[in-house]
Protein backbone atom coordinates (compact mmCIF):
# COMPACT_ATOMS: atom_id res chain seq x y z
CA UNK A 1 0.00 0.00 0.00
CA UNK A 2 1.35 3.44 -0.92
CA UNK A 3 2.11 6.02 1.75
CA UNK A 4 -0.78 8.21 0.62
CA UNK A 5 -3.23 5.31 0.76
CA UNK A 6 -2.07 4.48 4.27
CA UNK A 7 -2.82 8.08 5.25
CA UNK A 8 -6.29 8.07 3.73
CA UNK A 9 -7.10 4.65 5.15
CA UNK A 10 -6.02 5.87 8.59
CA UNK A 11 -8.33 8.88 8.25
CA UNK A 12 -11.20 6.62 7.20
CA UNK A 13 -10.68 4.21 10.10
CA UNK A 14 -10.10 7.00 12.61
CA UNK A 15 -13.22 8.95 11.64
CA UNK A 16 -15.24 5.75 11.54
CA UNK A 17 -14.36 4.92 15.14
CA UNK A 18 -14.72 8.52 16.30
CA UNK A 19 -18.34 8.49 15.11
CA UNK A 20 -19.00 4.88 16.04
CA UNK A 21 -17.80 5.35 19.63
CA UNK A 22 -19.01 8.91 20.22
CA UNK A 23 -22.39 8.68 18.55
CA UNK A 24 -22.69 5.13 19.82
CA UNK A 25 -22.41 6.51 23.35
CA UNK A 26 -25.22 8.95 22.55
CA UNK A 27 -27.30 6.05 21.22
CA UNK A 28 -26.65 3.88 24.28
CA UNK A 29 -27.71 6.73 26.56
CA UNK A 30 -30.91 7.32 24.59
CA UNK A 31 -31.83 3.62 24.75
CA UNK A 32 -30.75 3.15 28.39
CA UNK A 33 -31.02 6.55 30.11
CA UNK A 34 -28.54 7.07 32.93
CA UNK A 35 -26.02 4.55 31.61
CA UNK A 36 -23.45 7.18 30.67
CA UNK A 37 -25.02 10.59 31.15
CA UNK A 38 -23.77 13.77 29.56
CA UNK A 39 -20.35 13.65 31.30
CA UNK A 40 -19.85 10.06 30.18
CA UNK A 41 -20.67 10.87 26.56
CA UNK A 42 -18.27 13.81 26.65
CA UNK A 43 -15.51 11.59 27.99
CA UNK A 44 -16.13 8.99 25.28
CA UNK A 45 -15.63 11.59 22.55
CA UNK A 46 -12.44 12.86 24.20
CA UNK A 47 -11.04 9.41 24.90
CA UNK A 48 -11.66 7.98 21.43
CA UNK A 49 -9.90 10.94 19.83
CA UNK A 50 -7.01 10.59 22.27
CA UNK A 51 -6.42 6.89 21.60
CA UNK A 52 -6.77 7.33 17.83
CA UNK A 53 -4.19 10.12 17.81
CA UNK A 54 -1.74 7.74 19.48
CA UNK A 55 -2.74 4.97 17.05
CA UNK A 56 -2.37 6.74 13.69
CA UNK A 57 -1.20 10.29 14.39
CA UNK A 58 2.20 9.44 12.93
CA UNK A 59 0.58 8.13 9.74
CA UNK A 60 -2.12 10.60 8.67
CA UNK A 61 -1.82 13.31 11.30
CA UNK A 62 -5.09 12.13 12.91
CA UNK A 63 -7.31 14.89 11.57
CA UNK A 64 -10.61 12.90 11.53
CA UNK A 65 -12.38 16.19 10.86
CA UNK A 66 -12.82 18.28 7.69
CA UNK A 67 -12.48 21.47 9.76
CA UNK A 68 -9.11 20.30 11.09
CA UNK A 69 -7.90 19.38 7.62
CA UNK A 70 -8.98 22.80 6.35
CA UNK A 71 -7.29 24.40 9.37
CA UNK A 72 -4.01 22.74 8.45
CA UNK A 73 -4.49 23.91 4.87
CA UNK A 74 -5.17 27.50 5.94
CA UNK A 75 -2.10 27.30 8.16
CA UNK A 76 -0.14 26.21 5.07
CA UNK A 77 0.84 22.90 6.61
CA UNK A 78 -0.68 20.88 3.76
CA UNK A 79 -1.30 21.66 0.12
CA UNK A 80 -4.74 21.95 -1.49
CA UNK A 81 -4.45 18.73 -3.47
CA UNK A 82 -4.34 16.78 -0.20
CA UNK A 83 -7.63 18.25 0.99
CA UNK A 84 -10.14 16.33 -1.21
CA UNK A 85 -8.88 12.80 -0.41
CA UNK A 86 -8.66 13.60 3.31
CA UNK A 87 -12.22 14.94 3.30
CA UNK A 88 -13.49 11.99 1.27
CA UNK A 89 -11.96 9.52 3.72
CA UNK A 90 -13.36 11.35 6.74
CA UNK A 91 -16.87 11.74 5.34
CA UNK A 92 -17.10 8.14 4.13
CA UNK A 93 -15.89 6.85 7.50
CA UNK A 94 -18.44 8.96 9.36
CA UNK A 95 -21.30 7.91 7.09
CA UNK A 96 -20.46 4.20 7.30
CA UNK A 97 -20.20 4.35 11.09
CA UNK A 98 -23.58 6.10 11.34
CA UNK A 99 -25.27 3.57 9.07
CA UNK A 100 -23.84 0.73 11.15
CA UNK A 101 -25.05 2.38 14.36
CA UNK A 102 -28.53 2.74 12.91
CA UNK A 103 -28.50 -0.97 12.10
CA UNK A 104 -27.32 -2.12 15.55
CA UNK A 105 -29.22 0.51 17.58
CA UNK A 106 -32.52 0.88 15.70
CA UNK A 107 -34.21 2.27 18.82
CA UNK A 108 -31.81 5.25 18.80
CA UNK A 109 -33.57 7.06 15.96
CA UNK A 110 -31.31 10.13 15.85
CA UNK A 111 -28.05 8.08 15.74
CA UNK A 112 -26.32 10.92 17.63
CA UNK A 113 -27.44 13.72 15.31
CA UNK A 114 -26.40 17.22 16.35
CA UNK A 115 -29.33 19.59 16.84
CA UNK A 116 -29.07 23.10 18.30
CA UNK A 117 -31.11 23.77 21.42
CA UNK A 118 -29.82 27.34 21.59
CA UNK A 119 -30.91 29.88 18.99
CA UNK A 120 -29.65 29.51 15.44
CA UNK A 121 -27.15 32.37 15.55
CA UNK A 122 -26.11 31.57 19.10
CA UNK A 123 -25.43 27.99 18.03
CA UNK A 124 -23.45 29.14 15.01
CA UNK A 125 -21.34 31.38 17.23
CA UNK A 126 -20.79 28.61 19.77
CA UNK A 127 -19.69 26.09 17.13
CA UNK A 128 -17.34 28.71 15.72
CA UNK A 129 -15.81 29.48 19.12
CA UNK A 130 -15.55 25.82 20.12
CA UNK A 131 -13.78 24.90 16.89
CA UNK A 132 -11.51 27.92 17.17
CA UNK A 133 -10.24 26.66 20.53
CA UNK A 134 -9.91 23.09 19.26
CA UNK A 135 -7.93 24.16 16.17
CA UNK A 136 -5.84 26.60 18.19
CA UNK A 137 -4.81 23.79 20.53
CA UNK A 138 -4.13 21.42 17.62
CA UNK A 139 -1.93 23.93 15.79
CA UNK A 140 0.06 24.60 18.93
CA UNK A 141 0.68 20.98 19.93
CA UNK A 142 1.06 19.37 16.49
CA UNK A 143 4.19 18.87 14.42
CA UNK A 144 3.57 20.10 10.89
CA UNK A 145 0.25 18.58 9.81
CA UNK A 146 0.64 15.73 12.30
CA UNK A 147 -1.18 15.38 15.61
CA UNK A 148 1.38 13.18 17.29
CA UNK A 149 3.67 13.15 20.30
CA UNK A 150 3.52 12.21 23.95
CA UNK A 151 1.03 14.89 24.99
CA UNK A 152 -0.80 15.72 21.73
CA UNK A 153 -3.44 13.06 22.32
CA UNK A 154 -4.08 14.20 25.88
CA UNK A 155 -4.26 17.88 24.88
CA UNK A 156 -6.59 17.39 21.92
CA UNK A 157 -8.73 14.69 23.53
CA UNK A 158 -8.98 16.76 26.70
CA UNK A 159 -10.05 19.82 24.72
CA UNK A 160 -12.79 17.85 22.97
CA UNK A 161 -14.07 16.39 26.25
CA UNK A 162 -14.04 19.84 27.88
CA UNK A 163 -15.93 21.50 25.04
CA UNK A 164 -18.40 18.62 24.86
CA UNK A 165 -19.12 19.04 28.57
CA UNK A 166 -19.80 22.74 28.05
CA UNK A 167 -21.47 22.77 24.66
CA UNK A 168 -23.10 19.36 24.34
CA UNK A 169 -26.46 20.46 25.77
CA UNK A 170 -26.47 23.59 23.59
CA UNK A 171 -25.31 22.51 20.13
CA UNK A 172 -24.04 18.96 20.48
CA UNK A 173 -20.52 20.42 20.43
CA UNK A 174 -19.83 18.88 17.05
CA UNK A 175 -16.84 20.96 15.86
CA UNK A 176 -16.70 18.43 13.04
CA UNK A 177 -18.77 18.53 9.82
CA UNK A 178 -18.22 14.82 9.13
CA UNK A 179 -19.35 13.84 12.63
CA UNK A 180 -22.60 15.79 12.03
CA UNK A 181 -23.10 14.69 8.43
CA UNK A 182 -23.00 10.94 9.12
CA UNK A 183 -25.86 10.88 11.68
CA UNK A 184 -27.85 13.44 9.66
CA UNK A 185 -27.67 11.21 6.60
CA UNK A 186 -28.35 7.97 8.46
CA UNK A 187 -31.24 9.41 10.48
CA UNK A 188 -32.64 11.83 7.92
CA UNK A 189 -32.33 14.71 10.39
CA UNK A 190 -31.22 17.88 8.62
CA UNK A 191 -32.59 20.71 10.79
CA UNK A 192 -30.08 23.59 10.85
CA UNK A 193 -27.41 21.22 9.54
CA UNK A 194 -25.58 24.11 7.85
CA UNK A 195 -24.50 25.35 11.29
CA UNK A 196 -22.24 22.31 11.65
CA UNK A 197 -20.38 23.17 8.47
CA UNK A 198 -20.17 26.95 8.60
CA UNK A 199 -19.33 27.22 12.31
CA UNK A 200 -16.46 24.71 12.40
CA UNK A 201 -14.97 26.00 9.15
CA UNK A 202 -15.07 29.60 10.37
CA UNK A 203 -13.53 28.58 13.69
CA UNK A 204 -10.67 26.65 12.12
CA UNK A 205 -10.01 29.52 9.69
CA UNK A 206 -9.82 32.03 12.54
CA UNK A 207 -7.35 29.92 14.53
CA UNK A 208 -4.49 30.19 12.02
CA UNK A 209 -3.69 33.93 12.36
CA UNK A 210 -3.81 33.71 16.14
CA UNK A 211 -1.41 30.76 16.13
CA UNK A 212 0.84 32.72 13.76
CA UNK A 213 0.71 35.75 16.06
CA UNK A 214 1.63 33.76 19.16
CA UNK A 215 4.07 31.23 17.72
CA UNK A 216 5.57 33.43 15.01
CA UNK A 217 6.69 32.08 11.62
CA UNK A 218 7.09 28.57 13.07
CA UNK A 219 3.31 28.19 13.27
CA UNK A 220 2.39 28.36 9.61
CA UNK A 221 4.64 27.03 6.89
CA UNK A 222 4.68 24.48 4.11
CA UNK A 223 5.57 21.27 5.88
CA UNK A 224 8.51 19.61 4.08
CA UNK A 225 7.17 16.22 5.18
CA UNK A 226 3.65 16.85 3.88
CA UNK A 227 2.10 14.20 1.63
CA UNK A 228 2.45 14.61 -2.11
Amino acid sequence: MSENMRRYTSEFIGTFFLVFAGCGAVGVESVNPGTLGHPGISMVFGLIVMVLIYAVGNISGAHFNPAVTMGFFWARRITFRQVPPYLAAQISGAVLASLLLKAVLPAAASVGATLPSAGVWQSLLLETVFTFLLMFVILNVSTGHMEKGIMAGVAVGGTIALLALIGGPLTGASMNPARSLGPALAGGIWQQHWIYWIGPLLGSLAASPWCRYIQGPACCYVDPDQPS
